[in-house]
This record gives structure tokens, C-alpha cells and sequence, in this order.
């Protein structure tokens, strides 16, 4: 298995990104995805417009954005799939390790399938059985930079079940997770923007049989684009019109709805799945990360980026992270990954637990 440059069945671009373009692309378009929905998170549809406004800028802290837990997984990923050079087994412990580790500086807002998953890794539990039975959000953070680097799809889906099983054992998770890293796999390398039915064809290729509820629901997402339907409602349709919950059958559906409906305009796709409330640290956070790897960091609104208050997760570093995991010839090849440097990330995730609780505080006070 190769993370070769070379992409396998695929239209080349019609101006081609690099592969380091379409990594950073999409690693950036994590975070800043994760930024502009973080403080609408939690909020219903009505109260994100009435509280807050348009997601059309940062709104965390005085006009600057922050990352949470989506990008530190994206992150994670990367550099796991760098140290292993694309190999299961090599892969899927050192992600274990990481995510371990990740866990000690205190990170706010842990999923609890998560939390759970990471604590049962730390008493000795196999990284093959370390996963609690939940279909949560936390595998589709870390899966369209896995499609993003991956170029033969047959590799695809063993990478996606061992970074879904750590934490997550429903099958729902592993459809979920396979459809944004299939998404940003198809958004990196195709010529025009993706026919929505070309996309459920390598779904059920990939999906060889299973996740008949999961398809029907990606199938409706396929159809709403085709009708002409908005992101929103389309997740009114689903019963998510005052928020998409953080359930994966809610998430991925109006994910790609919102991808297929806005492939290269990163700003129209963000602003339309935060204006639909509920999980939208998430689900912005897995969508950017998908449409980041179709348009590169050049695609992404460049006051986005610049408003961006994070270190030592910076833009400079995940550009730097970006490039590394383009540099990964063959599996087995052994590559150090970017670090970040312990200390600062404890002092930066105090910083931003204050600024978490700054938001939950003011969200005791109107409008309601």
C-alpha cells in the first residue's frame, strides 16, 4: 500500500493541487471549520441566529477562533499515519498512544465514548478493543485526512475501521467515518465537482453489503442536492431542523449534503451547515475538512485563517504537518511525524478551558 502522489481511478484536477496542497487543505480546513462553529455548538437553529449572528466570522474570543477536539483528532491522524507509513497495525497503535497521552492535559469538551475508549487504553485494554459501543462523531474527525492521503480506496477502509475501533464500536461510526474519508478522498483528486451518484456508487463498493439504513440516508442526501433542497432543509427533513445532533445516521447525511452542494466554496459550505445548528464544532470541522482538501489552504478564506488564535497548533505548524505526511513514500517506512511541544499545550487548553466557560456562562443569559 502506497500514500503515493499517483491518484488511483481519479480525474486529475483541472488546475491539479499538490499533495501537500490538498493535506494542508484539508488539515486547515478542519480547524478553521471547527473555529467558526465552536461557539454556535450546542445552540438550536433560532438561538445561533439570535445570540450570535452569522457564522460568517470568529465569534469565540473577541473576534478571534480557537480549535477543539475535532482538529486535535484530525491532527493526531496525521501524524499517526506519518510515524507508520500507512500500515494497519502500525497505525492503529500509534494513534492508541497518542490519544492516550492527548487525553492527560485536561482537553475540554472529550466526547463521553471517547473519554471512556482513552481511559480503557490507559488500564491495558488492546488498541483492537479498546472502543465502547457508541455511533458518536469522534471517528469522523479523524477520517477525511485519511481519505485525503490515501490514494488506493482498497486501503481505505482497513485504515478508517482501526481509527473508528479505538473509541467506537457501532457499526454506524465505521459507515459514518467512511463516508467523510470517501468524500474528501473523491473531493482531492476529481476534475469537476463530484456527481452525488458517483459518490453512492463507491459507497456501496466500499461499504461491500453492509449499512443498508446508512445508504438509504446518504441516498435521501444525494436526492435533496439533485431537488434543489437547502442544507437546511434537508436536516429539517431528517427531524434535525433546530440543530444536527452529534449522532452519526444526523451528522454524515447533512455533511454531504452540504459538501455536494457547495464543493469549492469553503465559506457558503461552512456558513450553511453551522446556520444549522446542534453539533456544529463537528460537523463544520469534518465538512472543512473534506472541502479543504478539494480547494488547498488557498481556498480557504484567507480572514478565516489570519483570525485563527492558536498555538502551538498553529496554521505554521499544520502546513508544516501537511507537508510531512505528503513526504511518506511506502507502508512500513519509518518517518517522524511534527510534534507539539507538552508544556505549551497544557498552558494553551487552561487558556481555552476559560474561554469554554466564558461561553456557557453567557449562555445562561438572553436571548433565548
Amino acid at each position: 500500500m502506497t500514500l503515493s502522489d499517483s491518484p488511483a481511478g481519479s480525474a486529475s484536477l483541472e488546475r491539479p493541487l499538490t499533495k501537500q496542497a490538498r493535506l494542508t487543505g484539508s488539515l486547515i480546513g478542519t480547524a478553521i471549520g471547527d473555529a467558526i462553529g465552536l461557539p454556535y455548538e450546542g445552540l438550536s437553529r433560532r438561538r445561533c441566529a439570535s445570540m450570535l449572528g452569522a457564522p460568517t466570522r470568529h465569534r469565540l474570543f473577541f473576534g478571534r477562533g480557537m480549535v477543539s477536539d475535532d482538529t486535535e483528532h484530525a491532527c493526531m491522524t496525521a501524524q499517526a499515519l506519518i510515524v507508520s507509513g500507512g500500515d494497519v497495525a502500525a497505525f492503529r497503535k500509534n494513534l492508541a498512544s497518542r490519544l492516550r497521552w492527548w487525553l492527560l492535559p485536561l482537553p475540554a469538551g472529550v466526547g463521553l465514548a471517547t473519554a471512556r475508549a482513552i481511559l480503557r487504553l490507559w488500564v491495558g485494554f488492546n488498541p483492537e478493543k479498546s472502543g465502547v459501543f457508541s455511533a458518536g462523531n469522534g471517528p469522523a474527525m479523524r477520517a477525511p485526512i485519511i481519505g485525503a492521503a490515501i490514494d488506493d480506496l482498497h486501503a481505505l477502509r482497513p485504515l478508517v475501521y482501526a481509527s473508528t475501533r479505538l473509541t467506537h464500536t457501532d457499526e454506524k461510526a465505521e459507515f459514518g467515518a467512511l463516508a467523510a474519508a470517501l468524500a474528501a478522498h473523491m473531493a482531492a483528486r476529481q476534475a469537476l465537482p463530484v456527481a452525488g451518484d458517483d459518490f453512492l456508487a463507491q459507497l456501496k463498493t466500499l461499504l461491500n453489503g453492509d449499512g443498508a439504513e446508512f445508504l438509504a440516508l446518504m441516498t435521501a442526501a444525494v436526492q435533496a442536492v439533485n431537488q434543489g433542497q437547502t442544507t437546511q432543509e434537508f436536516a429539517a427533513s431528517l427531524g434535525q431542523g433546530q440543530g444536527v445532533s452529534g449522532y452519526m445516521l444526523h451528522t454524515l447525511p447533512v455533511v454531504i449534503h452540504a459538501w455536494l452542494t457547495h464543493q469549492r466554496d469553503f465559506r457558503a459550505a461552512i456558513v450553511a451547515i453551522v446556520e444549522c445548528g446542534g453539533d456544529t464544532d463537528s460537523t463544520a470541522a469534518i465538512l472543512g475538512g473534506i472541502v479543504g482538501a478539494a480547494c488547498g489552504p488557498s481556498g480557504i478564506p484567507a480572514d478565516w485563517q489570519n483570525g485563527l488564535l492558536e498555538w502551538p497548533r498553529s496554521i505554521r505548524w499544520m502546513t508544516r504537518l501537511g507537508g510531512a505526511l505528503a513526504e511518506v513514500p511506502v507502508a512500513g517506512v519509518q518517518r517522524r511525524a511534527p510534534e507539539l511541544f507538552f508544556p505549551a499545550v497544557l498552558v494553551r487548553n487552561v487558556l481555552f478551558l476559560g474561554v469554554v466557560l466564558f461561553h456557557g456562562f453567557r449562555r445562561l443569559l438572553p436571548p433565548y
